[in-house]
């Protein structure tokens, strides 16, 4: 399993989401016990920006390593 920490902004979330889609394996985005299909653009919507966001996910992807570079804390 593989863990990034993040942080996103309204403005990235369409590009996270649609980045998150093209991989064949489950993505979950969150923070404390709120957890989220990293998929899912309203899931991600309805998560607080002002905490760092925990990515997790069980497979190593160059293209998905390349976007979460982006946000990475």
């Amino acid at each position: 399993m593989y863990i990034k920490n993040i942080r996103l902004s309204k403005e990235d979330i369409k590009d996270f989401v649609d980045g998150a889609n093209k991989c064949d394996f489950d993505i979950d985005i969150g923070y404390n016990r709120f957890i989220v299909d990293a998929k899912s653009i309203i899931g991600v919507f309805n998560l607080d920006f002002s905490h760092v966001l925990k990515v997790t996910y069980p497979t190593l992807d160059p293209a998905f390593e390349q976007l979460l570079e982006k946000y990475t804390v």
